[in-house]
């Protein structure tokens, strides 16, 4: 729509909204959700629908969810597994109607307040508003300081602009909605898809609540995993450093082999060195295993992609038009 239909369809209340809420163990916050989030949709819009995809829940989350009055605004998606918060996300925006969609969790860690925001810069334009985290005093010293540096990497080594502190909280327009159904991998890093379709998009920055109940299943193991991804999925940067960091090894292999021979025909065989050689040894074995570790998890993507599985299964969907 031009921003003028935008304007128009927000003013009367006609835009057709789809909140997209991945869940994982979410029992005891997301019936509090689910209330306070239609309340709020219902102040901005007539046309709506909440699809609740559970990635794998093992409490009650899923029951609470099919206890909620029964509407033809609350849509469940159940996964037959734990498949991962980015692939939950993906099977949410799959099924979604909305001419706008928008993404949060069902922690109250994302503000409901700030969807008015988001739809008003949609009606501005905007294809993407994203929101943009105020500060990190929050979280952990390591944690913080490793999302500082894996965004600065992003930043250096791939050809995709990641806004620093942003993430799935967002509203994308229906024609980024169509563009990511078109994307077939099964290993998704979403902030770099998001980033990738291009299209008009804006910050909103947003202070981070704290959560109303439940514990994050976000460890810091979960974290560089999806780092790992990220890098891999949007940059061949690793490979090619490690071609140069061999290339440099080999010429000051070579340049060393030189010398050595020319001080044996000069002075004659020294056979001191037995220390050295271990440690050299030693040293390019490091640097090989490093290298194949890096080649293996390329090929392991390669190796995900080309079994052309499934990116998740549905167990439960309910509340949908057959």
């Amino acid at each position: 729509m031009h921003p003028e239909q935008r304007r128009l369809a927000l003013q009367n209340k006609t835009v057709f909204i789809s909140c997209i809420v991945p869940v994982y163990n979410e029992e005891a916050v997301i019936e509090r959700f689910l209330i306070a989030l239609q309340a709020k949709l219902r102040e901005l819009t007539h046309h709506y629908e909440i699809i609740v995809v559970d990635d794998g829940s093992q409490d009650a989350t899923v029951s609470k969810v099919l206890q909620l009055p029964k509407d033809r605004s609350l849509k469940l998606l159940g996964l037959s597994r734990n498949f991962g918060k980015e692939v939950a996300l993906t099977a949410g925006l799959e099924h979604c109607s909305g001419e706008v969609a928008i993404l949060l969790d069902a922690d109250f860690q994302h503000p409901l307040e700030t969807l008015s925001d988001f739809l008003n810069y949609w009606a501005e334009g905007y294809d993407m508003v994203y929101g943009t985290r105020k500060d990190r005093e929050s979280e952990s010293y390591l944690k913080r300081n490793f999302a500082r540096a894996f965004y600065w990497l992003m930043q250096k080594i791939t050809k995709i602009d990641i806004p620093n502190n942003a993430g799935d909280f967002r509203l994308i327009d229906r024609n980024i909605v169509h563009a990511l159904k078109q994307f077939p991998e099964r290993t998704r890093f979403m902030k770099g898809l998001y980033a990738w379709v291009g299209f008009k998009k804006i910050g909103v920055p947003f202070a981070v609540k704290d959560r109303a109940g439940g514990k994050s299943s976000w460890r810091f193991s979960k974290l560089t995993e999806l780092a790992i991804t990220g890098i891999t999925s949007f940059s061949d940067v690793p490979l090619r450093v490690w071609g140069f960091v061999g290339f440099i090894i080999s010429a000051i292999a070579l340049i060393y082999a030189v010398y050595i021979v020319t001080v044996t025909l000069l002075f004659g065989a020294d056979l001191p060195g037995f220390p050295t050689l271990v440690v050299a040894i030693m040293f390019l074995g490091g640097i090989q295993l490093l290298s194949i570790g890096i080649l293996g998890e390329y090929i392991a993507r390669i190796f995900t992609e080309v079994k052309q599985r499934p990116k998740y299964l549905l167990q439960i969907k309910d509340g949908f038009d057959e």
